[in-house]
């Protein structure tokens, strides 16, 4: 008979040594530091603040790797490239009130992409937690409030004892399928006091696995097994779950074409005899996956990107494979399975049998002609050559972090991003400023390799400041920025709603003399010369900015009714 107690871990002498003497000079930020190398953090990323100051004061005795951006907001979106390119949850140290609520936008976008990162932030002293009116600098009636709509899970504490445990538990929330940020707040005084605890050991935050339930798979396979007309739409959640292989194996399985969404490019091998690629904006891609008897959609909830603005209506029988609960049957109904793309897909290649069907390359081809031919109607040889040149000259292992431009819109239609984990973009919340700041997180976690960044003049502005942390920190990203003179996409999509447009235009600096104003190399390019000059750029070590003047435009959309 096993009781609670034979369970228990017994110290050992050395621990209870240093247990019985702990360092001098400890504070509660100590205990955040430590509890966030104990449980495999290597790098954290923030902004320092008054309230905060203990913290930041305890990463001076700490062995983790700070990288301090210059606006909170970008911060949060180096932390969610960190935490996208390494799976890691990561760690984020924000102040309270205004730095706090400036990480809003950063944190919806890890939310929509499904990022695991870790905010951790400080408060009023705890005299002024609960809603009372102190006057404390900051103060908030109830800050972790206009956090609970955004991130998966709001943690506050109130003793220094508390740290460790709330810690642990929010990082087993954010790496818990579906990622996503979480947050964590401290009181100012909580991490000032000195600490007479021992130093933080033996954490265990495994996240939970969620498994299939196996009589869904199992009616699940059965269906796709006898289906006519498979296909099967691949989302960012096969990306997260590092099941691209898996969707590989099934969809050979059955014969049954691929496509990818904005969130899940490089999911599926983009040439691929089977593959769709990512034309879901198009017309006949829509019509391909409608006339589908059986759709798998792995990892996606069907949202507005990946539904064609909701045009898409599917007339077959839909088998709907997500981790965010929120999102099974949340836009059509479905067999939904509640679980890891990962674990969900091995069920269905152990269970389901295997079909042949030498129609389904020849009408592959045939979708991706009449795409071409749309495309290739609309003269658009500037913004495919663009397209093209940025392919070409970017290593094919390295990632890419697109802002919200034109050339990223294009990008997630046209862009052979090469291997799952290398392409991504804001798409998820939408929100401009993305591009650089997690280039740079990117670069943060894997310096081995060139990182490009993508964005237009006005999301630009958003990050200019970011040129200072990849100077101080010599990250490699190459930055482009496609100079338009303004919002170049509202510029178009007011054009077309309204005959002209309104508070698009912008005055901007010149981008290749502010960029070597901060001590980075700057480049103004041409489409002709644009392959040739960023090659260069992420040939050569460290940060740089090529500039390319030019006013790209859309394709047509199809959602409203035109070819």
């Amino acid at each position: 008979m096993t009781h609670d107690h034979d369970l228990v871990l017994r110290p050992t002498d050395a621990q209870t040594t240093a247990a019985l003497n702990p360092p001098a000079g400890r504070n509660g930020g100590d205990l955040v530091v430590e509890t966030l190398a104990g449980l495999g953090a290597t790098t954290v990323f923030g902004l320092p603040g008054q309230h905060a100051l203990g913290m930041f004061d305890a990463l001076r005795r700490s062995d983790l790797r700070y990288v301090g951006l210059r606006v909170e907001n970008n911060a949060g979106f180096a932390a969610d490239a960190y935490g996208r390119v390494t799976g890691e949850a990561a760690p984020l140290l924000l102040s309270t009130g205004p730095g706090a609520l400036t990480s809003l936008a950063a944190l919806q976008e890890a939310a929509a992409a499904s990022a695991p990162v870790l905010a951790i932030s400080s408060q009023v002293p705890t005299a002024g937690l609960g809603g009372g009116r102190h006057g404390y600098l900051h103060e908030l009636p109830d800050q972790a409030a206009s956090f609970r709509g955004v991130v998966k899970s709001v943690h506050t504490v109130r003793t220094q004892s508390q740290i460790p445990s709330a810690i642990a538990a929010a990082w087993k929330s954010a790496l818990t399928a579906p990622h996503g940020p979480v947050w964590v707040e401290i009181p100012q005084d909580v991490l000032l006091a000195p600490t007479a605890l021992p130093g933080v050991t033996a954490l265990d935050a495994t996240p939970e696995e969620l498994v299939p339930r196996p009589e869904l798979t199992a009616l699940a396979a059965h269906v796709l097994s006898r289906a006519e007309r498979p296909a099967i739409i691949a989302g960012g959640g096969v990306v997260r779950a590092d099941a691209a292989g898996k969707l590989r194996a099934l969809a050979e399985k059955l014969d049954a074409p691929v496509v990818t969404t904005f969130g899940g490019k490089g999911a599926f091998p983009w040439t691929h005899p089977l593959s769709l690629q990512s034309w879901l904006e198009d017309r006949h891609t829509t019509d391909f996956l409608e006339d589908a008897d059986v759709l798998l959609v792995v990892g996606s909830g069907l949202g507005e990107l990946s539904s064609n603005y909701h045009t898409f209506a599917p007339r077959g029988r839909v088998v709907q494979i997500e981790a965010d609960l929120g999102k099974l049957e949340s836009n059509h109904p479905a067999l939904g399975i509640h679980a890891d793309a990962r674990l969900a897909l091995q069920a269905l290649l152990e269970t389901v049998e295997e079909r042949t069907d030498p129609t389904a390359p020849e009408r592959v081809r045939d979708v991706l002609a009449a795409v071409a031919a749309r495309i290739d109607s609309q003269r658009l040889t500037l913004e495919q050559e663009v397209l093209a040149s940025v392919r070409r000259a970017l290593p094919a292992g390295s990632p890419s972090f697109w802002d919200m431009t034109i050339l990223a819109y294009w990008a997630w239609s046209a862009f052979d991003a090469h291997a799952p984990n290398l392409m991504h973009s804001a798409q998820g919340a939408g929100g401009l400023g993305y591009g650089f700041p997690a280039a740079l997180g990117a670069a943060a976690a894997d310096p081995t390799r060139p990182v490009l960044a993508v964005s237009g003049d006005g999301g630009a502005l958003y990050s200019v400041a970011e040129l200072a942390t990849a100077r101080q920190y010599g990250l490699d990203v190459t930055w482009l920025i496609v100079d338009d003179g303004g919002y170049g996409i509202l510029r178009e999509y007011m054009t077309d709603a309204f005959g002209q447009a309104t508070a698009t235009e912008l005055t901007r600096p010149d981008y290749v003399a502010l960029a070597e104003s901060f001590g980075v190399p700057g480049v103004r390019t041409t489409p002709d010369t644009l392959e040739e000059d960023l090659a260069g750029a992420l040939a050569t070590p460290g940060p740089s900015v090529v500039v390319l003047p030019a006013q790209l435009r859309m394709f047509a959309p199809t959602h409203l009714g035109s070819d």
